[in-house]
């Protein structure tokens, strides 16, 4: 059976020739110049666009070019760059918005489309519906013959966004402590710009699958089941820390030096583990986010908002709260002084900082935070059988507290449990995080007996 296109705030996301094809994304990126041009009715507008390694990239930017371009928005072709490459250069460029041709850490059937407006964020819920509405209605308007968009190619991307990291950190002091960094880029487009960054802090950098082919190697989510080869390598290698990005570089993995993998979670906590060190303040993370963010927070007399799954919720959250730091879970890290938008290279600074004014290697940084017991799973759902199993949740987990802005999430007082569909995937997520394993199989045998239940 053909998997729906799905439209949310992480964009349009799908599978190429299958229900994601060229006239789809046309038709997508003139419903997004449409509504920039009926939003500021009196400005030439321009959006940058750029696209992460995958083979399909070229074709859907194209398209999507063709589509901005035929309703009279100016196109800045960025070429193969990272989604906070594009954040950072829409910004600085003054543009109306950014268009990131991606699928993240899907498998590569998968491609998307991002939509960036111009403070740099993914549309909101209510706004991704007004594009979504004029994409369904066809009510996109094209320029005539006069005002169609024109299309120039910028290649200052990459010296942007590393501008902007050297200002929050101290390059001298991580360059004299001469790093051995190990770096899987997954074959996306991650590579070029973290070398650059690398280099520019002094370290030694050994890569894997840095050519911007887009033919992952491995599943290019990066967890532990798809690095341990990675793993493998930095204990072979010798390096004093791995990192992993997925083909777009939002995303972040941290090998230890003994090629053990700390994980995405282990990102954030160690980020802000260094930011906290040198002010309180508040952080946001989402519903999904290990509690190991707020033992840090707390510890430094800080405290953290919780908002539902989706970059574009926390960052609105860390505009609106002055949020010193904040992400999620899943290995992006926000710093505001970068840009409202995942990085996998602001958590690279930031823990490379943290290393080297510390002198403390990062498997005893992340001993020192702690940590709790997590599984994250998911199972393949429909809206109707996603619906089902929440309301039954909801039933099964009274005692709990439950917060029900994003799926469902159960505090209990061991753990806690959040099941939601996903944004980007036909799929229900199910997270768990308890202080130990025996814990947290009791509520995930909870959850699979409920999905059990709801499908008869």
């Amino acid at each position: 059976m053909t998997e729906p296109l799905i439209i949310s705030v992480s964009g349009m996301r799908g599978i190429i020739g299958e229900n994601l094809t060229a006239s789809v994304a046309v038709e997508y990126g003139g419903a997004f110049g449409t509504f920039l041009k009926e939003s500021n009715p009196d400005s030439r507008l321009s959006v940058c666009i750029g696209t992460d390694s995958r083979p399909s990239g070229q074709m859907l930017k194209s398209a999507v070019t063709a589509g901005l371009t035929g309703a009279g928005v100016d196109v800045i072709d960025l070429g193969l760059v990272t989604t906070p490459c594009v954040g950072i250069s829409l910004r600085q460029l003054g543009c109306a918005g950014g268009v990131v041709i991606t699928a993240s850490h899907n498998p590569i059937r998968y491609n998307g489309i991002k939509l960036l407006l111009s403070n740099g964020i993914a549309p909101s819920p209510e706004v991704t519906a007004k594009i979504r509405q004029i994409y369904f209605d066809k009510k996109i308007i094209f320029a005539d013959s006069t005002d169609c968009g024109k299309v120039t190619c910028d290649d200052m991307a990459d010296d942007r966004h590393i501008s902007k990291l050297l200002a929050i950190i101290d390059k001298e002091k991580i360059a004299n402590r001469k790093f051995k960094v190990a770096l899987d880029s997954v074959n996306g487009s991650g590579g070029r710009v973290t070398k650059k960054l690398l280099a520019e802090l002094g370290c030694e950098v050994f890569a894997v699958n840095e050519e911007p082919t887009g033919l992952f190697p491995h599943n290019p989510e990066p967890t532990a089941a798809n690095l341990a080869d990675f793993c493998r390598t930095v204990k072979a290698e010798g390096v004093d820390i791995g990192f992993a990005q997925d083909p777009d570089a939002d995303r972040l993995a941290i090998v230890d030096e003994n090629g053990s993998y700390i994980g995405e979670e282990y990102t954030l906590a160690l980020a802000a583990k260094y930011i906290f060190s040198k002010k309180t303040g508040k952080a946001a993370a989402n519903l999904s986010t290990s509690r190991m963010i707020d033992d840090i927070a707390r510890n430094a007399g800080g405290s953290v908002i919780r908002t539902p799954v989706g970059e574009a919720n926390v960052a609105s959250a860390m505009l609106d709260n002055d949020c010193i730091i904040g992400g999620e879970g899943n290995g992006g890290v926000i710093d505001l002084r970068v840009g409202p938008i995942r990085d996998s290279l602001v958590g690279i600074a930031l823990v490379l900082q943290l290393m080297a004014e510390t002198g403390k290697s990062i498997s005893e940084l992340a001993g020192e935070i702690g940590g709790y017991y997590m599984s994250k799973e998911k199972f393949s759902a429909n809206q109707e059988l996603a619906r089902r199993i929440l309301d039954s949740a909801k039933k099964v987990f009274t005692g709990a507290k439950l917060d029900a802005t994003d799926g469902c999430r159960f505090d209990f007082d061991d753990g806690w449990l959040h099941i939601r569909p996903s944004n980007t995937e036909p799929v229900m997520r199910v997270i768990v995080e308890a202080k130990d394993r025996v814990t947290a199989q009791k509520y995930i045998d909870a959850i699979m007996k409920i999905r059990g239940e709801s499908t008869e």
